[in-house]
């Protein structure tokens, strides 16, 4: 079993006693408290130790947590103009900021120490991105072409399985790659544990349950109820650099965009359930998104395309 993302002991060890034991309360509180994800997990604690790392190169001594609650605006500037000297652009320093602003509002809200000057830093300015999706044809030449590359006719049929399930159900990669043998589609609806640990079904067409069946009935082992159901060439659970590879080599024989990644099936999943009529509301509850407004991002995907085809076939465009 993977250990939990954490703080660094070379980070713990540049603080001072009670700050490095609050660092390691605050880790147990978004891993066990707030069931965080161990992506986001490993963020904040990458983001917060490389403050706290700062501080001790800044104020040349130990940092404790009464020195935490003296850092200044003109402290958290110098440590936000470090990242963008290091090369983080302005979505990187905004998740460090926040991580950051999640430690010292945690230290706050049980009563450990009060810091006064976070809430007068601004967050940088963020671009904004919309969803890259494929179109139609690409997705469907995708799932055809899926086990092209493949050595193996079980590793075929198992990223043949991945991306149509990803684009088929709008998964996210880690919710399918978390997904167990027993965990099979029932009464056409597969269940899904995603952020947050919040459950959620999913309709599972007849080319997703299809390709998923191909997979398992070649699984050549780790057929066991617990075992895991999308598995690597060495037996355990596919690491999500294996599909990303495999989804990089795909587009890249086929000629299709960079933007072409198993996550962009999931984008593509939704801009096309919204070409064909569904509302937002319905793809929301597929997606598991928990605010709609994140669901509406694919109404200006879909304007644009409509832009797109007005101006090219309107005779006064």
């Amino acid at each position: 079993m993977a250990q939990s993302p954490s703080i660094k002991q070379e980070i713990l060890s540049s603080c001072a006693p009670d700050l490095a034991g609050k660092l390691q309360s605050w880790q147990g509180f978004l891993r066990v408290e707030k069931n965080m994800s161990k992506h986001t997990l490993r963020a904040y604690c990458g983001d917060v130790g490389h403050f706290v790392s700062f501080l001790a190169e800044h104020k040349g001594a130990h940092p404790s947590l009464n020195d935490l609650s003296e850092v200044s605006l003109r402290d958290f500037r110098a440590w936000m103009s470090r990242k963008a000297m290091d090369g983080a652009g302005n979505a990187s320093r905004a998740r460090s900021l926040s991580g950051v602003k999640n430690f010292l509002s945690w230290l706050d809200k049980q009563g450990i120490m009060h810091n006064a000057a976070i809430s007068t830093v601004r967050t940088p300015k963020q671009a904004h991105k919309l969803p890259r999706p494929l179109h139609e044809a690409q997705a469907a030449e995708v799932l055809e072409q899926a086990g092209l590359l493949a050595t193996e006719d079980w590793i075929a049929a198992r990223d043949q399985a991945l991306f149509t399930l990803l684009y088929g159900c709008g998964l996210r990669i880690d919710e399918a790659l978390s997904l167990n043998m027993s965990d099979k589609p029932r009464d056409e609806f597969l269940r899904v544990v995603g952020k947050g640990n919040k459950e959620r079904q999913v309709p599972v067409i007849a080319i997703v349950a299809t390709a998923l069946e191909n997979y398992r009935a070649l699984k050549p082992f780790g057929t066991g109820a617990d075992d895991p159901f999308f598995i690597g060439a060495r037996g355990k659970r596919l690491n999500q650099g294996v599909a990303q590879r495999a989804m990089r080599d795909l587009r890249n024989t086929l000629g299709l965009p960079a933007t072409a990644t198993p996550h962009a099936l999931r984008h593509s999943f939704a801009t096309h359930l919204l070409q064909n009529g569904a509302n937002l509301r319905e793809i929301q509850e597929l997606l598991g998104h928990v605010s709609l407004s994140t669901t509406q991002r694919y109404t200006e995907i879909n304007a644009k395309e409509l832009l797109k085809i007005y101006k090219a076939a309107h005779p006064r465009a």
